[in-house]
Formats: C-alpha cells, sequence, structure tokens
C-alpha cells in the first residue's frame, strides 16, 4: 500500500527529529471489544505490528477476568510472544497481576491510576489516595525485579462526572507516581476533551514539578477530533513519546463517552509528513490494520487506513 510518495516531507522548526510510537492496539484496543478475540489473533496482531516496526507494542492485562474478560487469555499468549522483536509491556492492577507478569519473564510493566476521584472509584473502586497506596509496593517491587514502570495517568484533561480537572491535581498525581519510582508517566486524555493550550500548560505545569519531558508520554483520545492537534502541541513541547493504536482501535471500558484512541497510521502519516523518524513501514502496519479489521468483522475507523486501502483497490 503507497501513496505515491506521498506525503510529501516538509519539516516544522523545533520538533523533535524522532518519536517512539507505544502502540497500545493489542491491550487498549482489544479490551474494548464486546467479544474476546482469539489468542493466536492476538499473537498474530502483535507479530505483524512488530514487523510493520512498531518498537514498543503493548501485549495485554495482567487484570482479573471478571473486569477485562476480553483479555483473560494473559497467560496463554505472553509465551507466544516470545519471538517478537520488540519491548512488550503489559498492565498490573495490582500485586497479584504483577506476579503472574514477572513469573512470565514481563520486563514491562504499567500501572493505572487516575488524575479524578470519580474515576479511580468507578475503574479502580477505590479513592484516588488508597489507589496510590494500592500502586506503591507494586511499584517498588516491580522495580526490585527489575522491571521498567511506566504510569498510566487517566483523566488528565476532564473527567465525565466532574467535568474539567485542576492541573494542580493532576500533577500531584504524576509526581507521587513518579517519587514511587516509575519510569515514565503517560498523560492520558481519555474522554478526549483536550486541546493543545491545555496541552501545553500541563506539560509546563509538569516541568515545573520537576517531572522532565523525556519522562512523559502522550496519550490521545480523538472524540472532539482535536488528537493529532494536541500530539503536535506536544511535539512542540518537546515530548517523543506517544501512545497510539493500530486501526483506532478502543476506547475506555469505564467510560461510555470516551470513542477511539488516535490512529497510529494517522500518527505516522503526519509525524512522516513533518520529517519526523518513526522506524514504521506506514504501508505494512496499514495491511495489518486492514487484516485487524477483518478478524473483527468491521473497517477501520482510522482515516489512513481507509484512505490507502481504498487507494490500492
Amino acid at each position: 500500500m503507497s501513496a505515491d510518495g506521498l506525503p510529501m516531507v516538509v519539516p516544522a522548526a523545533g520538533l523533535p527529529a524522532r518519536v517512539r510510537i507505544h502502540e497500545v492496539g493489542a491491550r487498549d484496543g482489544l479490551q474494548n471489544e464486546k467479544s474476546s478475540v482469539p489468542t493466536e489473533v492476538k499473537a498474530e496482531f502483535i507479530r505483524r505490528l512488530a514487523d510493520a516496526g512498531l518498537t514498543t507494542i503493548e501485549a495485554t492485562s495482567f487484570v482479573h477476568p471478571k473486569w477485562v474478560p476480553q483479555l483473560a487469555d494473559a497467560e496463554q499468549l505472553f509465551p507466544m510472544l516470545s519471538e517478537v522483536r520488540a519491548d512488550l509491556p503489559v498492565l498490573v492492577p495490582n500485586q497479584r497481576g504483577l506476579d503472574r507478569a514477572l513469573a512470565l519473564g514481563a520486563e514491562r510493566v504499567a500501572v493505572f491510576a487516575s488524575a479524578s476521584e470519580s474515576f479511580a472509584r468507578a475503574n479502580l473502586n477505590r479513592s484516588l489516595e488508597e489507589a496510590l497506596g494500592v500502586y506503591e509496593p507494586v511499584v517498588r517491587r516491580a522495580k526490585e525485579a527489575g522491571a521498567h514502570v511506566r504510569g498510566y495517568v487517566s483523566m488528565c484533561f476532564g473527567d465525565p462526572w466532574e467535568g474539567a480537572v485542576p492541573i494542580h491535581q493532576v500533577a500531584a498525581v504524576c509526581t507521587a507516581l513518579r517519587d514511587m519510582g516509575c519510569d515514565e508517566l503517560s498523560l492520558g486524555d481519555t474522554i478526549g476533551v483536550a486541546t493543545p493550550g491545555h496541552v501545553q500548560e500541563l506539560l509546563n505545569v509538569l516541568n515545573e514539578e520537576g517531572v522532565p519531558t523525556d519522562e512523559i508520554g502522550v496519550h490521545f483520545h480523538d472524540t472532539y477530533g482535536q488528537a493529532l492537534a494536541n500530539t503536535y502541541a506536544a511535539l512542540e513541547h518537546g515530548v517523543t513519546t506517544v501512545d497510539a493504536s493500530a486501526g483506532g482501535l478502543g476506547g475506555c471500558p469505564y467510560a461510555k463517552s470516551a470513542t477511539g484512541n488516535l490512529a497510529t497510521e494517522d500518527l505516522v502519516w503526519m509525524l512522516h509528513g513533518l520529517g519526523i523518524e518513526t522506524g514504521v513501514d506506514l504501508g505494512r502496519l496499514t495491511a495489518t490494520s486492514v487484516w485487524m479489521a477483518e478478524q473483527l468483522g468491521r473497517p477501520s475507523p482510522s482515516r489512513t487506513v481507509r484512505a490507502l486501502s481504498h487507494k490500492d483497490q
């Protein structure tokens, strides 16, 4: 799949030379499906993503099957990925989940916190303070085991129950996770309400609170069509890690107003047009998302996937 040499490369001043894409389609994307995807299909999806050049692919979640039944096969899936040449972080909700992940050789794990009280209770069934307390021993144990730890922070830009989330509150959660030992933070726009100025102001405040930009990733949803604009604002600030989901899969099962993640193909199209290196083969990635859409029985919501796949018909 090609676009006849497009997009034309026109760099913009002040942007990073390279961006690392943290691919979340296999975990954040598939966990939102109404029915479970066969384990072998998940494994093949991850293999194809790696073959397309993605170097960080979030593989699964070691959460209790009662809460996310779509990812109940974590123990079966993870050993099937031993030959995949990519970092394969996994989500761990608690000590039990961490133990399960470490027992299978996971070297990169992620914990999932909230910047809002309401979402902490809806998603984690705990207060914000209680949730952070649960994660402290999990992060400590992961670091003792030599694992890289990512801290997800959801509802950084707005909450469906509370509305606006104060920036200082988001910063407090971020610094708490960093103080625990998290190696990187991912700022989640869980319901897709962020705008570029809001993004830059949060990044400024985090820097003022001692969180360096090179430890920050961004995770945008496209509910209001702002995901790429917000990504560009983060790039202008110097952020070099961007979360995205192949084919635009996913949302959030605990936030009904959340629509799909930023599509990896749409992100790659923009980055390549800006002359920013990603290491990703857009043609292979598009073909992978077309294949996955066939497995799911519906077209990909990614505009770039639709444009490129239609062009080759």
